[in-house]
């Protein structure tokens, strides 16, 4: 067994979606960019209906990765995740059939997120990513996945547009050009619906082993 990242994700309400083929096609899209950008160990991919998953070498990765897929499919995609970290075996030649702790325990986190959307807590239904890992290291993680989520959750669309942006690595100068705003209420919205916060704190995930 090797010890890997792994990401559990579905699309949240894609059975009442107007257009389930469009909905897969973007999916499809938004995940080929993630894998693009995050380089996993096993692509993300999809594997029955809504459901897609995928694996990393770094806990930090399989985090980013999560934020990506969220952030690049909403307004009109909402996805959520369940992520772990854990001892991940290959059952077959080609390495496309897994199983493994790292898998059921990223099982357990999806389910976990799944059933805060029925909790009677009136923020539980923001929180759309979990961690589960019998660790501390765990428990921070799970912890700051639900901070990051409500943070998301407060979001516009333009907000969420320059938040892509600046995880994409660009200066405010040229999200305020494409959004036809100046560089001042971009710096404005920055701040006040802190964007840079969940920039650094991509960051400082994204770091961890």
């Amino acid at each position: 067994m090797t010890m890997m990242a792994t990401l559990i994700g579905d699309v949240v309400g894609s059975r009442t979606a107007a257009d389930r083929g469009q909905l897969h096609a973007r999916l499809e899209e938004v995940i080929a960019e993630v894998n693009v950008a995050t380089q996993p160990v096993h692509p993300v991919r999809i594997t029955v209906g809504d459901e897609f998953r995928g694996a990393w070498e770094r806990r930090g990765r399989a985090s980013h990765a999560a934020l990506l897929l969220r952030t690049g499919l909403l307004p009109e995609v909402e996805t959520r995740h369940g992520l772990s970290y854990g001892e991940v075996a290959s059952l077959s030649e080609d390495g496309s059939v897994q199983d493994g702790p790292g898998w059921w325990r990223a099982r357990e986190a999806i389910t976990l997120a799944k059933g805060a959307e029925g909790s009677a807590r009136a923020d539980s239904r923001l929180v759309r990513t979990r961690w589960r890992e019998d660790s501390s290291l765990g428990l921070v993680l799970d912890a700051a996945l639900q901070h990051r989520d409500l943070l998301l959750a407060d979001l516009d669309d333009r907000s969420r547009r320059l938040l892509r942006g600046l995880l994409a690595g660009t200066t405010q100068k040229a999200p305020a050009q494409a959004e036809q705003i100046s560089p001042t209420a971009v710096s404005r919205r920055v701040h006040r619906d802190a964007l840079d916060h969940i920039v650094t704190l991509d960051a400082e995930l994204e770091a961890l082993p």
